[in-house]
C-alpha cells in the first residue's frame, strides 16, 4: 500500500469519465479495453506521432518548392528537434505542477489537467491567460485547417460539388466529435490514423518516383525571402503538434512516462515527411508553387483514391485531437466539466464547433493558413512559452532543488539547459515569428487578394483535368 501511495503522488493515476458514470462493466470489458480504454505508453506514442502529422503531409511538398530541397531537409530535422524539445519541456513542468498539487491533496480523478493551468500553478494567472489565449486560439485554427483540409482533399475524388459545399458537408461531420469523452478514448484511432498517414506518405513517395519528372521540370526554389520564409514556418507548424501534450499525459496511467514519447514519435515522422516531400519535389519541382495539396497533382487512381480517403479519415481525427482541448476550456467555463452525463457534455460541446465552421468557409486557403497559423500562434503556444516558463518556474534555487525531473547531464545539467532554452526563445522569435510572420502574412494577404475571402472553390481548375489511370 505505501509504495501504492507515493506512485500516485509522483505520477497520478487518471481515472476515466466513464468509471465516474458507473460504466465500470463496460470499461473492463475485452472490446472496451481493445478499443476504448486507452492510457499506455504505447497510445501516448500513437497519439502524438498521428496527431503531429495530419493534412501537413500534403502541403509539405509545397513548402518544398517555396525552400529548395536542401534547406526543405534541413529544416524538417531542425524543428522535429525543437519541437521534441519543447514538448519535453511541457511535461517536465505538467509532473512538477501534478506533483505539487497531489502534495497538497488535490484531486484530479474527475477533471482534466490542461496547459493553462499548468501555467496558473506554476507562474501565476497572468501566464495562465497568455497561456489559455495563445492554446486556444491556436487550437481553434488547428481544427479550422482539418476541415478546410477535407474538403480540399474530397474534391479530388467527387468534383461535382464546390470546396465550400463540402466544408459544409464536414463540418456536419466532424461536429460528431463532440461524443468522444478525452484522449484517454482515442486508442483505436490513434493507431488507425497513423496507419492511414504511413500509407499516405509511402504513396506519394512511390507514385513520384515511378511517374517520374515532368516535362521541363524546375526546381528554383528558394527563389524569394517571402516564399523562404513562408515555407520555413509551414514546417514549424508541422512539428507543433503539441500543443495537446497536456491532455494527452494526463490520459496517461503513468504520465511521467511521457518524457521521451514526443522524440520518438518525431523520428517515426520524419521517415514519412521526408522521403514524401522530396520524392514529389523531385517530380514536380516549381509546379508545386501554385498546388498546395500534394495530391493534386498526381495522376487519378485507385491508390490516389484510396489515400484521399484514408485522409479524409484521419483528419476527422485529428480535427477531435485539436477541438477536444476546446471543449475541456468550453466545459469549464460554463461549468459542465464534472458532469456525470456524456450527452450533457457533448450538447454543451457543440456551440466550440460553429466557430471553426464559419472561420473554415471565411479562410479556405489550403496550405498558406499554415504558415501564418505557424508563425503568428505556434511560435509562442508550444516553442517560446514553454521555454520562457520553465525558465521562470526553475530560477529560485529551491525550485531546482526540488524539482521532480532533474536535467539530463549531457546537457551541462541546469546552466546547458537555460542555454538552449534561451537559443530557442531567440530563435523562433527572431526567424519564426518575426521572418516567419512577415513572410506569411505577404502571402496570406496575396491569397485573399487572388481569390478573395469566402471563395467558393480555392485553387479548383476551371475545367477540371482529364487525368488518365
Amino acid at each position: 500500500m505505501a509504495s501504492e501511495k507515493v506512485e500516485t503522488v509522483v505520477a497520478g493515476n487518471y481515472v476515466e469519465m466513464e468509471r465516474e458514470e458507473g460504466n465500470l462493466k463496460f470499461t473492463k470489458g475485452r472490446l472496451s479495453r481493445l478499443f476504448w480504454h486507452g492510457g499506455s505508453v504505447y497510445d501516448a506514442w500513437f497519439s502524438c506521432a498521428s496527431n503531429q502529422v495530419a493534412q501537413v503531409l500534403l502541403t509539405l511538398p509545397y513548402s518544398f518548392s517555396q525552400l529548395g530541397m536542401v534547406s526543405g531537409i534541413l529544416f524538417q530535422v531542425f524543428y522535429g528537434l525543437m519541437g521534441s524539445w519543447t514538448a519535453y519541456l511541457i511535461s517536465v513542468l505538467y509532473v512538477e505542477y501534478r506533483t505539487r498539487k497531489e502534495r497538497q491533496k488535490v484531486d484530479f480523478r474527475n477533471h482534466v489537467i490542461q496547459w493553462f493551468e499548468v501555467l496558473d500553478g506554476l507562474l501565476g494567472k497572468h501566464w495562465r491567460n497568455i497561456g489559455l489565449f495563445f492554446n486556444c486560439t491556436f487550437l481553434l485554427f488547428g481544427s479550422v485547417i482539418q476541415l478546410i483540409a477535407c474538403a480540399s482533399n474530397i474534391y479530388y475524388i467527387n468534383d461535382n460539388l464546390d470546396k465550400r459545399t463540402w466544408t459544409y458537408i464536414f463540418g456536419a461531420c466532424c461536429a460528431t466529435t463532440v461524443f468522444i469523452p478525452s484522449f484517454h478514448n482515442y486508442r483505436i484511432w490513434s493507431f488507425l490514423g497513423l496507419l492511414m498517414t504511413t500509407y499516405t506518405a509511402w504513396y506519394l513517395t512511390i507514385a513520384s518516383l515511378l511517374h517520374g519528372q515532368i516535362e521541363g521540370v524546375k526546381h528554383s526554389g528558394p527563389s524569394s525571402m517571402v516564399l523562404y520564409f513562408t515555407g520555413a514556418t509551414n514546417i514549424l507548424y508541422t512539428f507543433g503538434g503539441h500543443a495537446v501534450t497536456v491532455e494527452i499525459m494526463h490520459a496517461m496511467w503513468k504520465p511521467q512516462k511521457f518524457k521521451m514519447i514526443y522524440l520518438f514519435a518525431t523520428v517515426y515522422v520524419l521517415t514519412l515527411t521526408l522521403p514524401s516531400a522530396s520524392a514529389v519535389y523531385w517530380a514536380y519541382g516549381d509546379l508545386l508553387l501554385t498546388h498546395s495539396n500534394a495530391l493534386s497533382l498526381l495522376p487519378k487512381t485507385r491508390f490516389r483514391d484510396t489515400a484521399v480517403v484514408l485522409m479524409l479519415i484521419h483528419q476527422f481525427i485529428t480535427f477531435g485531437f485539436a477541438c477536444t482541448p476546446l471543449y475541456f476550456v468550453w466545459e469549464k467555463f460554463i461549468r459542465v466539466h464534472n458532469t456525470k452525463s456524456l450527452f450533457k457534455r457533448a450538447l454543451a460541446r457543440l456551440p466550440v464547433v460553429i466557430p471553426i465552421w464559419f472561420l473554415a468557409i471565411i479562410f479556405p486557403f489550403f496550405g498558406p493558413i499554415n504558415s501564418t497559423v505557424g508563425s503568428l500562434l505556434v511560435s509562442f503556444t508550444v516553442y517560446i512559452i514553454p521555454a520562457l516558463a520553465h525558465m521562470i518556474t526553475f530560477a529560485p534555487a529551491p525550485a531546482r532543488e526540488n524539482a521532480v525531473e532533474r536535467p539530463p547531464s549531457f546537457l551541462g545539467g541546469w546552466a546547458g539547459h537555460y542555454c538552449v532554452n534561451v537559443f530557442v526563445v531567440g530563435w523562433v522569435l527572431i526567424v519564426g515569428f518575426g521572418f516567419g510572420g512577415w513572410a506569411s502574412m505577404i502571402n496570406f494577404v496575396h491569397q485573399i487578394d487572388s481569390f478573395g475571402l469566402f471563395t467558393k472553390c480555392y485553387q479548383c481548375p476551371t475545367s477540371p483535368p482529364a487525368h488518365k489511370a
